[in-house]
C-alpha cells in the first residue's frame, strides 16, 4: 500500500515539473500555428504541438476575442479552427484569387441537395432533382473534396451516402451545415430551379425536362 502511495506521489512530482506557459503565451502559440497552417487545425492537433499542460481550447477563446473587428478573424470550421480574412474585406483579395470555371447547374444542385439533406444516397438525390445524376458529376465533387462518402444506409442493398466536407464549409466560410442559406435564398439567387415535387416530373425520355444527364465524364460539371 505504501509503495502505491509513493508511486502516486512520484507521478505528481514529475507532472509538477512541467508548468504550463502563461495563457498569453499559449495564445501566441495558437496564433503562430493557425497563421502558418494552410488548413484548419483541430484543438487536439494544437494541444499536441504545444507544451505539456497547455489548454488550446481556452487559448482560442481569448485569441478569437482579440481578433474581433480586425482584418483577420479566428473562425471555427467544422471541428477545427483557422485564420481567415474578414468577410467584408474579401473584395481586397479579388486580384489574388484564381479564376475558375463556373460549376454547372447539375453540379450546383447536386451539391446543394447533399448539403441540405446529408447523409443522402444517389437515389435520393435523383428523386429530389427529378433526373439522373451522372457519375462524372459526383466524381468531380469528390475530387474537389467538397463531398465525401458517409455511412451506408440501413436499407436493402446498404447504399452509400454522401455528406459535405470540412473543405466545403471552409470554402464558403461556414462553421457548420446549419449556417447554410435557406432554400428560398438559393432559388432567389438562381442556384436552384423551382422544380415540381418528385413524382410529378415526366419520366426520362418524355420531354426536354426529363432529359437524363449524359455520362460524358467530368467535363459536363463545368460551363465554359
Amino acid at each position: 500500500m505504501s509503495e502505491e502511495i509513493d508511486q502516486k506521489e512520484e507521478s505528481v512530482s514529475e507532472e509538477s515539473l512541467f508548468e504550463a506557459p502563461p495563457m498569453a503565451e499559449q495564445e501566441r502559440m495558437c496564433e503562430a500555428i493557425l497563421f502558418a497552417s494552410a488548413e484548419a487545425v483541430t484543438i487536439k492537433e494544437l494541444n499536441s504541438r504545444m507544451p505539456h499542460g497547455c489548454d488550446a481550447a481556452e487559448a482560442l477563446v481569448h485569441l478569437r476575442k482579440r481578433y474581433e473587428g480586425r482584418g483577420v478573424r479566428v473562425v471555427k470550421v467544422g471541428d477545427a479552427w483557422a485564420m481567415r480574412t474578414a468577410p467584408d474585406l474579401g473584395f481586397l483579395m479579388q486580384k489574388e484569387m484564381v479564376e475558375t470555371r463556373k460549376l454547372s447547374r447539375a453540379a450546383i444542385e447536386t451539391l446543394a441537395i447533399i448539403a441540405y439533406h446529408q447523409p443522402v444516397t444517389r437515389a435520393e438525390i435523383e428523386e429530389i432533382r427529378g433526373v439522373s445524376v451522372s457519375r462524372g458529376t459526383v466524381d468531380q465533387l469528390l475530387e474537389m473534396e467538397w463531398i465525401r462518402f458517409g455511412r451506408r444506409k440501413m436499407t436493402p442493398g446498404r447504399p452509400v451516402t454522401f455528406v459535405v466536407t470540412q473543405e466545403f464549409l471552409d470554402h464558403f466560410g461556414l462553421e457548420n451545415a446549419r449556417d447554410l442559406p435557406g432554400l428560398k435564398e438559393l432559388r432567389a439567387a438562381g442556384l436552384l430551379e423551382n422544380r415540381p415535387p418528385p413524382g410529378s416530373m415526366p419520366t426520362l425520355g418524355e420531354g426536354d425536362d426529363g432529359e437524363e444527364e449524359s455520362s460524358e465524364g467530368q467535363s459536363e460539371l463545368f460551363e465554359d
